[in-house]
């Protein structure tokens, strides 16, 4: 793996990222809002390259995360990163996810108790160091990520497989 690894990270809902971080100084955030605005509709992951790094995304209901790489870093070991990262933010948000409103909110009360999940950076101190560690330890242990991610690989080929002689038999 590069000196450079994983560069850039963010949680968004929709087009509004909600935390991010980064070591490193760049245009990242800008190329990557820009791709954000335009990832397709139909797809859970995508990947867009520019100028040596990979702009990786992972669509999950309303929110968006994204990790850019160095390019020579590959696709798996990003989206291994991706699902760390979601399968922590869900954990945490879980609550709010669930669009659960706040006890004490009343219908005249709507502006007061804004949704957490609409405003800009609002999650940037309480999510973005944990974007940094979570970019920290796949940088530092690559060997395991890599062999996440292959296992990711076989369970998704058996899958795939499974589902075919499923359709086999029901046919």
């Amino acid at each position: 793996m590069s000196g450079r690894g994983l560069i850039y990270s963010f949680v968004a809902r929709g087009t509004v990222v909600l935390a991010e971080h980064t070591s490193y100084s760049g245009n990242f955030s800008t190329i990557a809002v820009q791709c954000l605005q335009k990832l397709p509709p139909n797809s859970s992951k995508y990947t867009y390259s520019c100028d040596g790094h990979t702009f990786n995304f992972l669509k999950d209901d309303a929110f968006v995360f994204l990790v850019v790489a160095d390019e020579t870093v590959g696709r798996a070991v990003p989206f291994v990163f991706l699902d760390r990262v979601k399968d922590d933010f869900k954990q945490r948000y879980a609550g709010n996810i669930k669009n659960e409103e706040h006890p004490l909110v009343d219908d005249d009360d709507d502006d007061l108790f804004e949704d957490r999940f609409s405003i800009a950076y609002n999650l940037d101190r309480d999510f973005g160091p944990r974007l940094k560690e979570h970019m920290q330890y796949c940088i530092e242990h690559p060997e395991e990520i890599s062999k996440l991610s292959k296992l990711k690989a076989q369970i998704t080929e058996v899958k795939g497989i499974m589902m075919d002689n499923i359709e086999k038999v029901t046919i």
